[in-house]
């Protein structure tokens, strides 16, 4: 449950539109609730400003649908990663008004838009189109978090006149999120170029001694801008969901 919510149903109480027995049915799994395959942590968005996120990997959509149903009761905003095609096709049959972007393997449901929680621009950068997945998936999590997102795609250093462009663009940012393969050298570069924080994702994408996003993930922590940080290999959510933190801190 948000604070939004509690503050609401605190109110109603208090102004006898909403009997004490029924808030308190409504506050019985604040903290968290079983259902037998999973703990809903209701209280994750008053801890850290937002509720928890579903890992869709591994679940099947019945679970997927059931921890929704558990959180869409307490949240205004639920989302879900690393869905597949076939389990977001079941789920937009539980859940029509919720959207999919199938690039990202996303699944978002929201009541009603999101009020903006940062105070700038995140801005997104991919070094290659085939970087875009991961991409997708920070740009899709920090606007999920009420966010501004910007994005750039395909900049990275093999041409990188591409990113001297939009230097303007880079600059106006609050925070940015750099995904790259191969050997990972975009997020140095574009650090090297602000005086904002970086967020590097290491993407898995490369030829064989890139040795599944390794070889980029290595130089990412090897790298000599001192505004650069590092999330795991391929995870785009993990940037999105720091960057996010960053721009509303």
């Amino acid at each position: 449950m948000n604070q939004d919510l509690l503050l609401k149903l605190l109110q109603e109480v208090a102004a006898g539109t909403r009997s004490v027995p029924d808030a308190s049915r409504q506050l019985e799994h604040l903290a968290c609730q079983d259902i037998g395959y999973a703990q809903v942590d209701h209280h994750r968005s008053l801890r850290k400003g937002f509720p928890e996120v579903i890992y869709g990997e591994g679940k099947t959509a019945e679970q997927i649908a059931g921890i929704m149903e558990c959180m869409i009761s307490q949240e205004n905003v639920v989302l879900a990663t690393r869905v597949d095609a076939g389990k977001a096709q079941s789920l937009l049959t539980r859940f029509p008004s919720a959207q999919y972007h199938a690039e990202a393997r996303m699944l978002v449901w929201r009541s009603a838009p999101l009020p903006a929680a940062g105070r700038g621009t995140i801005l997104v950068i991919a070094a290659g189109t085939s970087d875009l997945p991961v991409a997708m998936e920070a740009y899709i999590t920090a606007q999920a978090m009420g966010n501004r997102v910007e994005q750039l795609i395909d900049v990275g250093v093999a041409g990188i006149h591409r990113l001297f462009r939009h230097r303007e663009m880079l600059e106006a940012a609050r925070v940015l999120v750099v995904v790259a393969g191969m050997e990972g050298a975009l997020p140095s570069v574009v650090a090297g170029m602000v005086s904002r924080p970086v967020i590097a994702v290491p993407t898995s994408i490369g030829y064989g001694v890139s040795l599944g996003g390794l070889t980029a993930l290595f130089a990412m922590l090897n790298s000599c801008s001192s505004n650069v940080a590092v999330v795991n290999i391929d995870n785009g959510f993990g940037a999105g969901y720091v960057a996010a933190m960053i721009n509303r801190a």
